[in-house]
């Protein structure tokens, strides 16, 4: 480039990592004014916690900025990278530094989520004394991927996707502060491109914004003419420079979202692509094999519930057999469920359950229905005139299970395939005098 003009190696999203919390844009909810963590470091008093958010919202930048702020040493471990010595020696370091009077150091752990049950124990002792104050990462929810004693430690902080406004804002100011970018002639035309491949990531975002005000630069051997972006060109110029743009493979939640929508669609030659594709680039088994239960409820349901079953015993079954065999259950699992007919009336039914609930708040249990104890609920009625449905013929009777007023609610509505057909014609006939589950 002419003017002696060069990129520098260190990537945007380094260049302008937020150095103090007013720096910091986005989770108002823990940073901004009178929120749990702005509040942590201002009294100077810090717990242990976990941060769980998807991708490039800042957990590590946050860590960083707490220890910075509060002027504690910082260990920073990669739970992909590190194993028990190194935790163990970590721990040790930070004991050699503790003095009189001195806040003990900030032991951050990225993707915390992959540290195993031994991993985990060797943190324990070292919290639960104080030694380090433990600041944990992941995208993966806590409570399935943390082991409970450590859970029980830390307070577990959600941090959200970037908003749109948040996510221009990150633009407008790499434009306006960054010292390389705001010396080229940047205008951004169009930013739906950039909004959408970013999906709320920070890091894809000015990933995505570097990736084509290079490759503009480039090809004009920076003439100085105005480098007008739009969504034609954010497009053209990712298609370029894939590699760069996609290197630490964020394409996660694109890939698992076109492989759950594939199994839902029926298709199980699409559902194995999207499957190879996460596993060539690395993804997390247990990650996968969680979608696939959540997925055996809430997309085939009651329409066959052995598809339950086959997706629990691929999540338990990759636990004890690990890679590379692994990928032949998740195969079979994804292939079975594709195949398998679809239901989604146990999802609808708790959804409107549940809207139910919020606008009609607390209604009574009715008497027949509550429990008695005491003999002083006896007399005031509760468990009176209960049917016991066994001492019936085929082991009903008609009864009010829901509150007064919702008596004759319909939440469940059965699906149109085989196996909710026949729920339905015996519901209709047990039912029929006081609720109808014909079709709708």
């Amino acid at each position: 480039m002419s003017d002696g003009f060069q990129f520098p190696n260190q990537p945007l999203a380094d260049r302008m990592r937020p150095v103090t919390l007013d720096d910091f844009m986005g989770q108002e909810h823990l940073v901004g004014p009178d929120a749990v963590i702005r509040k942590m470091v201002l009294s100077g008093s810090l717990s242990s916690f976990i941060l769980w958010g998807p991708p490039g919202v800042g957990k590590t930048t946050l860590a960083t900025i707490i220890s910075r702020q509060m002027d504690r040493p910082f260990y920073s471990l990669s739970a992909v990278q590190s194993g028990v010595k190194d935790v163990r020696e970590t721990i040790e370091k930070a004991k050699k530094q503790q003095f009189f009077n001195k806040p003990n150091p900030i032991l951050f752990i990225d993707e915390i989520h992959r540290f195993s049950k031994s991993q985990q124990d060797s943190l324990l002792g070292a919290v639960e004394q104080g030694v380090v104050t433990l600041i944990g990462a992941t995208t993966e929810n806590p409570s399935f991927e943390v082991i409970a004693p450590l859970l029980s430690r830390c307070q577990v902080y959600i941090m959200n996707p970037l908003s749109r406004e948040h996510l221009l804002g990150l633009l407008k100011r790499a434009l306006e502060q960054d010292p390389y970018l705001k010396k080229l002639p940047i205008t951004i035309r169009e930013e739906e491109a950039m909004m959408r491949y970013s999906g709320g990531d920070a890091r894809k975002l000015l990933n995505t914004l570097e990736v084509v005000v290079r490759s503009e630069a480039s090809d004009r051997g920076y003439d100085r003419q105005e480098i007008v972006i739009t969504n034609e060109m954010v497009k053209e110029r990712l298609q370029e420079n894939m590699a760069l743009y996609d290197k630490e493979g964020e394409m996660h939640y694109d890939i698992i979202s076109a492989f759950i929508k594939s199994i839902r669609g029926s298709d199980p030659d699409a559902a194995v692509y999207w499957l190879a594709r996460m596993l060539e680039g690395g993804e997390e088994i247990k990650f996968i094999a969680r979608r696939l239960v959540i997925l055996a409820s809430e997309d085939i349901g009651l329409a066959n519930p052995n598809a339950l079953l086959m997706a629990t015993s691929c999540f338990q079954a990759i636990h004890m057999i690990g890679m590379p065999e692994a990928r032949i259950i998740l195969s079979e699992t994804a292939v079975y469920l594709a195949s398998s007919p679809k239901s989604n009336s146990a999802y609808v039914a708790i959804n409107r359950a549940q809207e139910s609930v919020r606008q009609t708040g607390n209604l009574a249990v009715p008497l027949h229905l509550r429990n008695a104890p005491t003999s002083l609920m006896k007399e005031l009625g509760y468990g009176e005139e209960y049917k016991y449905a066994h001492d019936y013929e085929d082991h009903f009777v008609r009864e009010q299970y829901l509150p007064d007023g919702l008596e004759k609610t319909r939440f469940y509505q059965p699906g149109e395939n085989p196996r909710e057909s026949e729920m339905r014609k015996r519901l209709e006939h047990l039912w029929k005098d006081m609720k109808s589950y014909g079709k709708k």
